[in-house]
């Protein structure tokens, strides 16, 4: 089975012991092609050379919510200098995070976002949205950009009539370790009932790592677990529905 992780942070230092041999095993495991997402201008400086360095890694580049204390808006001229990279697929990891007090304001969150998006629609490429506690703004901001920017909803949370919106605007929606937890029902109920050509799997390693591997760093190897459980969801076979899933992510990236 061909597997593409379509979110992980490689570049998180959990993986500074062993990324080298960890990407090297993961053809073995199946995973193909990976999606790095980048989060902050220090991560940014490294993902250049890090996506050249493999074949199978691409990058989205972008400024994630839970980050912007040090930045103001011109620093994104760093972000857009490196959007017309030939492996740099797309602006993320991008959006909302009310879920912690101490994360900048919702205001400043809310104008990284828009200006990010109309980045994203301004260089042709797709988004990768962050999404916690946010829903809300997080769609009215997506509805003001409709018909200029697509992308994925990262580690999708949010209610079936929340995806249905996302969807309606052309938006994909990710499922990762998530996806495994017993309490994960909502997360079940979007994955069993959205069209299955707007799916895609992720692992967003080092965290989240799925059932059975609670409590283990994450990697782009354990999006078997997610497969596995996606394909339960939807009464298929992994076989089946592996290369639906990785010719999905291609087609969203344009890779």
């Amino acid at each position: 089975m061909d597997i593409f992780d379509t979110h992980a942070h490689l570049l998180d230092e959990h993986f500074d012991e062993d990324r080298e041999a960890l990407i090297a095993s993961l053809s073995d495991a199946g995973v193909k092609l990976v999606m790095e997402a980048c989060t902050d201008l220090k991560y940014l400086e490294k993902l250049i050379p890090f996506v050249e360095a493999w074949p199978m890694i691409y990058g989205a580049a972008g400024l994630h919510p839970e980050e912007l204390g040090p930045y103001s808006l011109s620093d994104l001229t760093a972000v857009e200098a490196v959007l017309n990279h030939p492996k740099i697929k797309a602006v993320g990891e991008i959006g909302l995070d009310y879920y912690w007090p101490e994360n900048p304001p919702r205001e400043i969150q809310r104008d990284f976002f828009d200006a990010q998006l109309s980045l994203a629609a301004e260089h042709g490429l797709p988004v990768i949205i962050h999404d916690r506690e946010a829903h809300g703004d997080t769609v009215d901001i997506l509805r003001a950009h409709r018909g200029q920017v697509i992308g994925v909803m990262h580690c999708f949370s949010g209610s079936y009539e929340t995806a249905k919106e996302c969807l309606d605007m052309g938006f994909y929606l990710g499922f990762g370790g998530s996806l495994t937890f017993k309490n994960a029902k909502k997360n079940v109920e979007v994955a069993a009932k959205a069209p299955l050509d707007r799916l895609v799997i992720e692992t967003d390693c080092p965290y989240m790592a799925p059932v059975p591997c609670r409590g283990q760093r994450n990697d782009p190897a354990k999006t078997l677990w997610v497969l596995k459980k996606l394909a339960q969801i939807r009464d298929m076979g992994e076989e089946e529905l592996a290369p639906i899933l990785f010719e999905n992510g291609k087609k969203l990236f344009r890779i």
